[in-house]
């Protein structure tokens, strides 16, 4: 198969994305991204404007993320419909199931998200969702993540895995993908280091068999997410693109 595209998630440079993102784009760019997954900026910018910027720097949107609320808001769920197809992208991600006692969430969370799968689907996009650690805490017994796999349909509601989370969550990612490949659409690199974010290559998370498995399976998207960095941000991008040129040969 193959190679995935590589991508930035813009989070690791915080509040620089709303002061100035075009230089944002510049850093992504010149550290030799192929893309940015980015929150819906037509709620800041015209789609036009942010065409423009992404073109100027020779970069794609790789998919659009926001939160469960944004999904359960049939408007907003609409909205970054509009935006991925007038992008050209494929992936409306989603995280966050809403909190509650036990599995019930997680239940009323797979049939939203199985509308949402169709609608997307309908719209010629992918929806996926995006998990964290709190999903594969058990419920007498049963780990919310894979309840909602069980009650979504495949084919409508695809996977983001974090490989980070899944880590923290008690899980290994490579089992995990194994596990779901029918479904994993879409990855975030996320590297951990004493029990934090740290830069890719520079932690404990074995990207190498992930790599393996993402090639196999034939994923579009690997994206570079660090939520935080003690480093300056555009450096720690530089250091996570490398790692993954030189490294995983991507």
């Amino acid at each position: 198969m193959a190679d995935p595209k590589v991508g930035c998630q813009l989070i690791v440079f915080g509040k620089r994305n709303e002061d100035d993102l075009p230089g944002v784009l510049r850093d992504v760019a010149s550290a030799g991204f192929a893309g940015v997954e980015t929150g819906n900026l037509t709620q800041r910018m015209p789609m036009q404007a942010v065409w423009n910027l992404l073109a100027e720097q020779g970069l794609q949107l790789a998919g659009t993320h926001s939160g469960y609320p944004d999904v359960e808001n049939t408007t907003k769920l609409e909205q970054s419909i509009e935006f991925v197809q007038g992008m050209g992208a494929r992936f409306v991600i989603c995280s966050g199931v809403a909190p509650g006692e036990g599995i019930a969430p997680y239940e009323k969370a797979a049939e939203l998200f199985n509308e949402a799968g169709r609608r997307c689907r309908e719209a010629g996009v992918t929806f996926c969702y995006h998990n964290h650690n709190w999903e594969f805490a058990e419920q007498n017994g049963v780990k919310g993540i894979h309840r909602l796999c069980e009650l979504t349909d495949p084919e409508l509601v695809k996977l983001c895995v974090d490989v980070y989370w899944v880590t923290v969550g008690g899980e290994s990612p490579t089992e995990f993908i194994q596990r779901y490949r029918d479904r994993v659409a879409y990855l975030h690199y996320k590297d951990l280091r004493d029990g934090t974010f740290t830069e890719l290559g520079n932690g404990t998370i074995d990207f190498r068999a992930i790599t393996l498995l993402v090639r196999e399976i034939g994923v579009e998207w690997v994206v570079y997410e660090q939520d935080k960095s003690d480093l300056p941000p555009a450096q720690a991008a530089r250091i996570s693109r490398r790692y993954m040129r030189e490294v995983l040969g991507l």
